[in-house]
């Protein structure tokens, strides 16, 4: 059975990445609650690809 309530899956993607042009993607997966928290998250996560911590923002 389905939980029900407000939190949600949550996707975050390097946005330094994705403007680089290089190869690939960092993701990370969690969650948040979507009736305290209705904008898009933007966290600070390590990209292992750049070797350095860069802001990851929510996509979808």
């Amino acid at each position: 059975m389905a939980k029900k309530g407000n939190r949600v899956q949550a996707i975050l993607e390097c946005t330094e990445h994705k403007a680089s042009g290089m190869p690939g993607t960092s993701r990370y997966i969690t969650t948040k609650n979507r009736k305290n928290t209705t904008e898009r998250l933007e966290l600070k996560k390590y990209n292992p690809v750049l070797k350095k911590v860069t802001v990851h923002r929510e996509i979808k």
